[in-house]
């Protein structure tokens, strides 16, 4: 069992979310035979059946899951042990209706879907312990248990029960030395909301106010990643010390900071769902963007934020297996899909593919969610796309774990800033509300440009960055956009990273409020105008797009633009209209060995892929280009060799000049590179200054 037990640091595992309890059919057996044959080396159990392990209060139920473990331990495959938290049984509900969630002060949660819980009731906790508690005790020391998955995609919900609004006053308290100083930071005489102290602070139903609004998100996010680090307490303590904890993080949801939940985790897990079949050609139009993503760009920019969480290596614990979503939305991958989606993950820092899932359930919400077998239970098409990967990874895996995925441009990302633009929309088409995605459509439009440029890039959280200098040296150009958040420490930061050398960019909305969202004072990009040698007072939401122009048309701004006004910064492009052709749109400036680059609007996917190859070619950046514009190149570095994986989303048979320097994975090299329609091409560059040495690292 050594083999399969560190997996995920030695290897890239693979495998399936399985639940032999949802089969109509004692499959046990026969569904291990097919996963081992399709190379599976881990599978995840138990997350979303709590009736199941305890059918009736304090009634205990386990021998179906030993069964399963054993099976799994038998062929050779590793387990995730789930903890079923967040799917409270029936029986819970009926004796403990106080532990519903509020979405309102009064407006329970009706119970019949899941998570539907008080994360902060004692009751509930007192449940959720015993049952995590009775299944780590029971199967820490089984030989197929190599790590748990505690919950499974927490902050689906924003919870305003009575004991979650007193923790918020509470967390208030902690936060100011007084009721007054809050009045003072958060300028509450306005419509007379001054807080005699902190029994006077309203409740968040109909509230009006930006910063209790920030404050109040912040504190959600906070106690969901409690309860995750309460949950990881109690498995750490009864496990055995090789196995590890997770948690399955959806990282759009309201109420989930992924970066404070994966302060809790030994690994960090996520979701990868994105639409197959012409959501996977490239180059294709940007189209609106959700759990489900949509575009080539869309899977390594899903990619890049799961590294982000602790800047390693991740697992990816959910993904396509066959067409997900509902009955009308049904877009099984075309042949080649799986393989490049795998690829463009695991380059960019996944060691573990995990589908979601292994059967296809025969009933509930996600009946036509389909997973590696379909509804007859019978290997076909998918299964065999998925187990010719498998078969690849087990030669692979080993290698391709020692290496670490490149970039040349850092991407800031901020959940303080996604929760305030929330609140405060930028898109005319956006409204105001928790799961609001203006911040994200400002941070993707500027990501798929320097994706479409052909820029690697990382994506770092604004908190816990490392200093100016270390920035610069690790990322020669820094992206800050849809930054409406900035704390005073930030902004050092980004100085100290322009003196070291670096090109930050700048996008709109950035600077404009402090850390509780404040709108400051000084010239907008507050703080940073200066350096930039440009700034602004005016914007404008676009209720139709407006062209932009350089030395030639660029593209379009789209839903927002700043009206930029140069000092010393040279003018890179101007708005195609007749009132604001006055202004600048886009402006650079060099500082030092530094430079700041200001682009005043939200760009469209032509504007995006212009700025970033201008962009690139001003921080002297080497960029992938190819004839064929359906290849597109990803590369992951380790200790002796560099991996290249070349992919082309699109039908046609492409050929290229084989890379210099480059070898397939038996140290070959020819005169071309044929990429078959869909496929995935991966070369090896060699860094050891001894070529022996690198050959016997092989």
């Amino acid at each position: 069992m050594d083999a399969f037990r560190d997996a995920t640091r030695s290897s890239v595992g693979f495998g399936a979310a399985y639940y032999a309890e949802y089969q109509p059919h004692d499959r046990l057996d026969e569904d291990m035979r097919l996963m081992r044959e399709a190379g599976f080396s881990i599978i995840r159990v138990g997350e979303s059946t709590w009736s199941t392990w305890e059918p009736d209060d304090g009634e205990f139920e386990s021998a179906w899951m030993r069964r399963v473990l054993d099976a799994a331990a038998e062929h050779g495959i590793g387990v995730i042990l789930g903890t079923p938290t967040y799917a409270a049984p029936p029986w819970l509900f009926t004796e403990h209706p106080e532990i519903a969630a509020e979405g309102a002060r009064g407006q329970r949660f009706s119970w019949g879907a899941r998570q539907e819980i008080d994360l902060a009731s004692p009751v509930f906790r007192g449940y959720a312990e015993r049952i995590i508690r009775r299944i780590v005790s029971e199967f820490r020391d089984h030989p197929a248990v190599v790590g748990y998955q505690v919950d499974n995609e927490p902050g689906l919900i924003l919870l305003h029960n009575d004991e979650v609004f007193e923790g918020f006053r509470a967390w208030l308290g902690a936060h100011f030395d007084s009721a007054a100083e809050a009045n003072e930071r958060w300028g509450l005489a306005y419509w007379s909301h001054r807080l005699r102290d902190w029994g006077d602070l309203w409740r968040p139903d109909g509230n009006a106010q930006p910063q209790y609004d920030l404050a109040w998100r912040r504190y959600q996010a906070e106690l969901v990643a409690e309860f995750i680090g309460w949950q990881a307490g109690i498995v750490r303590e009864l496990a055995r010390e090789d196995q590890w904890v997770t948690t399955c993080i959806a990282y759009d949801r309201p109420a989930a900071d992924d970066r404070r939940i994966g302060e809790a985790l030994d690994i960090v897990s996520g979701n990868a769902y994105y639409r197959m079949q012409d959501g996977l050609d490239h180059p294709a139009p940007s189209r609106p963007q959700g759990w489900m993503t949509d575009g080539v760009w869309s899977v390594f920019l899903s990619a890049d934020r799961m590294y982000s969480s602790h800047r390693a290596p991740f697992l990816v614990t959910e993904t396509n297996a066959g067409a997900i979503n509902a009955s009308n939305v049904s877009e099984p991958g075309w042949d080649g899909q799986w393989r490049q989606a795998a690829w463009a993950m695991i380059s960019r820092g996944a060691r573990l593919i995990e589908y979601w899932h292994w059967h296809t359930a025969h009933f509930g919400t996600e009946t036509h969610w389909v997973g590696v077998l379909p509804h007859d239970q019978r290997p076909g098409r998918v299964y065999d796309n998925i187990a010719a990967l498998g078969a690849e990874l087990r030669e692979l895996g080993p290698r391709v774990a020692a290496t670490r995925p490149d970039a040349q441009v850092g991407f800031l990302f901020s959940t303080d800033s996604k929760y305030a633009l929330a609140f405060e929309p930028v898109f005319p088409d956006e409204p105001k509300s928790p799961a609001s995605r203006g911040y994200q459509r400002i941070l993707e439009a500027f990501y798929r440009g320097s994706f479409a440029a052909g820029l690697q890039a990382h994506a770092l959280h604004d908190r816990g960055l490392p200093g100016g200098e270390e920035l610069a040296r690790d990322y020669p150009m820094l992206v800050v956009a849809g930054q409406y958040v900035m704390p005073d420490a930030l902004t050092e930061t980004l100085l100290a990273y322009v003196a070291a050398g670096g090109h930050l960019v700048i996008g709109p909305r950035t600077a404009y409020g402090d850390e509780w969202a404040v709108a400051r004072t000084a010239p907008q990009p507050a703080g940073l105008a200066d350096l930039a040698g440009a700034g602004y007072q005016e914007f404008s939401t676009l209720r139709s797009p407006v062209g932009v122009a350089g030395d030639g048309p660029l593209g379009r701004a789209e839903g927002w633009a700043e009206w930029l006004v140069a000092d010393d910064a040279e003018v890179l492009a101007r708005y195609e209209h007749p009132h604001l052709s006055r202004f600048a749109a886009e402006t650079t400036a060099a500082r030092g060995a530094g430079r700041v680059s200001l682009i005043g609007f939200v760009p469209d996917d032509e504007a995006a892929a212009a700025i970033f190859s201008r962009l690139a070619e001003l921080t002297g950046l080497d960029r992938f280009s190819s004839e064929a514009p359906s290849v597109t190149h990803a590369s992951s570095t380790g200790e002796t060799e560099r991996l290249h994986a070349y992919f082309n989303w699109s039908d046609d048979t492409v050929t290229l000049p084989w890379p210099a320097g480059q070898v397939d994975a038996r140290g070959a090299a020819r005169a071309e590179l044929t990429l078959t329609g869909r496929d995935v091409a991966l070369l090896w560059e060699p860094l050891a200054a001894d070529i022996d040495s690198w050959e016997e690292t092989r």
